[in-house]
């Protein structure tokens, strides 16, 4: 590994590792929501700040849905509840709103945060240190949510993962010294609720695009002469 050299926004968050971490049911297309998708993901994101704050206090309005990038908004109570709970964690990730205890209280006693790509599952306080170490190395971490499904007690999001490079980061050759660089990285997430509160939340996180602009090049050459 050769090291050379990181907006639309809403107050949501989750997210990355090598040595820490970041940290999506099948995507939903609903018949009545399609010919409007691609205006509502084309919104623009400074909006969905009211829903973020109606859910972090209790519930969403018809309002506050209409703010939000949704496939379908046609959602019942019960799918409202449960998008609500993961905007309360996305905005209690953020690194502006950051709020450990309640991240961790979002989920069930044997709930589990993957982050599938790096191949690591945290549970219980790990849930916690996930967050701790994303915003040491990204104090100003930020989710930009683009598209949003929910579908029972299953919501899926297309989002990046913005911040910058300001905390150093532990790598198997050695500490990376944080650069000031921009990251603006492909994510993927699906919660899974049960009963109110998350029971499983798996990420997929473009860590290769994560890596190259912090200024990190893996070296396939090295790779292919050792081969």
């Amino acid at each position: 590994m050769k090291v050379h050299g990181w907006k639309t926004t809403i107050a949501l968050a989750a997210a990355a590792t090598l040595a820490l971490a970041i940290g999506a049911a099948p995507s939903q297309a609903a018949a009545p929501a399609q010919a409007a998708a691609p205006a509502q993901a084309a919104a623009p994101a400074q909006a969905a700040a009211p829903a973020q704050a109606a859910a972090t206090n209790a519930g969403l309005s018809l309002s506050d849905l209409s703010k939000l990038p949704l496939t379908d908004r046609h959602l019942s109570k019960h799918e409202r509840a449960n998008l609500a709970v993961v905007l309360r964690a996305y905005h209690v990730a953020e690194g502006s709103s950051l709020d450990v205890p309640t991240f961790v209280k979002s989920f069930t006693k044997d709930g589990v945060f993957n982050d599938v790509v790096a191949g690591k599952t945290y549970k219980g306080k790990a849930l916690g240190d996930v967050l701790n170490n994303m915003v040491g190395i990204f104090p100003d971490v930020h989710r930009d949510l683009k598209q949003i499904t929910v579908h029972g007690d299953v919501v899926t999001i297309e989002l990046s993962i913005q911040g910058t490079f300001k905390g150093p980061l532990p790598t198997p050759a050695g500490i990376l010294k944080p650069n000031g660089a921009k990251v603006d990285v492909p994510t993927a997430d699906f919660w899974y609720l049960h009963n109110g509160k998350i029971e499983k939340f798996d990420c997929y996180v473009g860590y290769t695009v994560m890596f190259a602009e912090m200024g990190v090049n893996l070296d396939w050459a090295s790779a292919v002469g050792n081969g």
